[in-house]
């Protein structure tokens, strides 16, 4: 039989929102690897696939996650995951990658994928969709993402804040991930392009620590790395007017 790499998307950290079929998924696989930066981290996807898994079958593989300046050390660490990654498909058959978010959305899953492809030849890829954080934010903040023709558009904002400005320039809503070290320009962006009054930004979505603020409350001090942003597209109020 072929080994199966599943990439499950687990959501943005409330337990709660991880689909059924993910549960399934990850409860299916003889072994739930989750992604850290260092061996003694238990990372938000571990954290909630123990809901659902015994520890015992949930192994840590470290990835260089934020690693941007040093080419040569994210590859090798790439390829070090790759190979931890093989060797439990190798041995195991069956592997569940646990992600945050959705496996297609800006997600480890979609490198380490690319990766296993070449190394075990054969292996059959899947993955389970799972809730982002621009959804959970929208159902906790009230903010609607989209109405009628309005388009979306989904920016990281480690692309930079000329990236995020373009987007603002447009007529529809625009969600910035990643954006919590440079809050300072966020904010700037949103003034600029007059979108700063109905934005709103939540970090730790569903956990303990979780907070969600009005866009208008940024000062300009470094958010958590994830947070998220929405800014509503320009509406009059009426009902269903841009359909």
């Amino acid at each position: 039989m072929s080994s199966r790499l599943i990439g499950v998307g687990v959501g943005p950290g409330d337990p709660e929102l991880v689909t059924v079929k993910g549960v399934h998924a990850l409860r299916a696989a003889d072994v739930v690897v989750v992604p850290v930066m260092d061996t003694g981290e238990r990372g938000r996807a571990e954290a909630t696939v123990l809901h659902y898994v015994p520890e015992d079958k949930v192994v840590r593989v470290v990835f260089a996650l934020n690693e941007r300046t040093d080419r040569a050390r994210r590859e090798a660490a790439w390829d070090a995951a790759g190979e931890r990654v093989a060797r439990l498909l190798r041995d195991a058959g069956s592997v569940a990658f646990a992600t945050i978010g959705d496996p297609n959305v800006y997600s480890t899953f979609t490198y380490l994928a690319q990766t296993i492809v070449e190394l075990v030849p054969g292996t059959v890829v899947e993955t389970v969709p799972g809730i982002t954080a621009m959804q959970d934010l929208a159902a906790r903040s009230g903010a609607v993402l989209t109405e009628g023709t309005e388009p979306l558009t989904l920016v990281p904002v480690t692309a930079g804040a000329a990236v995020l400005k373009d987007a603002l320039a447009g007529p529809g809503t625009v969600v910035a991930y990643k954006f919590g070290r440079r809050a300072g320009e966020v904010a700037e962006a949103l003034r600029e392009t007059g979108r700063l009054q109905d934005a709103v930004w939540g970090s730790a979505l569903g956990l303990p620590e979780e907070s969600i603020r009005p866009a208008a409350d940024l000062d300009g001090a470094p958010l958590p790395y994830l947070s998220t942003l929405i800014a509503p597209a320009r509406r009059d109020g009426s009902r269903g007017g841009k359909l």
